[in-house]
């Protein structure tokens, strides 16, 4: 690519600028807590924002010798995205599961992210092969993201409205209509619902907003023409994917949920929290409740000590207190 930035590299950053960039982080959760807002609320955003650091540091370990290998390499970092994202998309994100939904979810997600990306990569970008590590495995992580999202909204409405309309959809099966047929309102504003946020950033882009993969191929070097080029294909790929992705889970879904028979299996329907999750909040819990018993006893000693101080000031042993003066 041809460089518009005339060969200027960018600043390098340490763990300092790091950490004055999660200083917007604390802000908010200072405001949040100034605000009276749940406590949650702060909560969910440090755990992400730690996440977040800790993921990228161990994506960076993960990549060095990744992009220095074959074509096995990046297979291995294909699977293992689509994996982690069934697993982030089943357990973290959604609040009603059902069985068996990982098999659904990998499915609809290797099944969109895969093809399109390889298709995208080859053709469009013109990547010859279209493996290279470090341009194919960016693409594939923001198909990935994105796809996670669609799905989680597609399939979580599917089940919502599933569980809380259970009269209507079977007044419509007890009339004669198939699954598909009276769960088509479901589908359709389910897929409404998830392609909402990428159509809508296709919408503003370019216009109000500059996207992270031009701004990365500004920062990288590239001309304003390429770098603009670039985001459309992308954005293209993006909505494609997600769309398919979507399409097949709330398929899969409603083949689950709604048996040959035409009846509702809401048995199948799991709201309650994973294993795992459930495991984390008894060990905050624990952590919290120690943190708080340590410092309450620390407190009452204090207050302790001060007390029987005060109460020995100005009074001997066998002297009484004037009463007056």
């Amino acid at each position: 690519m041809d460089s518009g930035n005339g060969g200027e590299k960018s600043p390098e950053l340490d763990w300092l600028n790091v950490g004055l960039g999660f200083g917007f982080i604390i802000f908010n959760v200072i405001l949040s807590g100034i605000l009276g807002l749940e406590k949650d609320i702060s909560a969910s955003l440090v755990i992400a924002a730690l996440r977040c650091i800790g993921q990228l540091s161990l994506l960076t370990v993960v990549l060095k010798p990744v992009f220095s290998g074959g074509p096995w390499a990046v297979a291995g970092i294909v699977f293992l995205f689509n994996v982690l994202g069934t697993f982030e998309a089943v357990y973290n994100k959604s609040k009603r599961r059902f069985t068996p939904k990982i098999p659904s979810v990998f499915l609809s997600m290797a099944g969109s992210t895969i093809p399109v990306s390889i298709l995208g990569s080859r053709f469009a970008m013109n990547h010859e092969p279209f493996w290279k590590p470090d341009q194919y495995i960016p693409v594939l992580g923001m198909l990935c993201g994105s796809t996670i999202s669609g799905m989680v909204v597609a399939v979580s409405f599917v089940l919502k409205e599933i569980q809380e309309n259970r009269d209507k959809v079977e007044t419509y099966l007890a009339f004669g209509a198939s699954r598909f047929e009276a769960c088509k309102p479901i589908a359709t504003e389910a897929l409404r619902l998830a392609l909402l946020p990428t159509i809508n950033q296709m919408s503003v882009i370019g216009l109000i907003a500059i996207p992270g993969m031009m701004t990365g191929a500004l920062l990288g070097g590239s001309s304003v023409e390429q770098a603009a080029k670039l985001q459309m294909i992308i954005m293209f790929m993006i909505n494609s994917c997600t769309t398919l992705a979507s399409l097949v889970a709330v398929t899969l879904t409603l083949l689950i949920v709604v048996d040959p028979e035409n009846r509702l299996r809401l048995d199948k329907v799991d709201s309650e929290k994973a294993l795992i999750w459930k495991a984390r909040d008894r060990v905050i819990e624990g952590v919290v409740g120690g943190v708080k018993s340590a410092f309450g006893k620390v407190f009452r000693r204090r207050n302790g000590g001060e007390q029987n101080k005060n109460n020995g000031v100005g009074v001997r042993d066998g002297e009484r207190q004037p009463l007056l003066g």
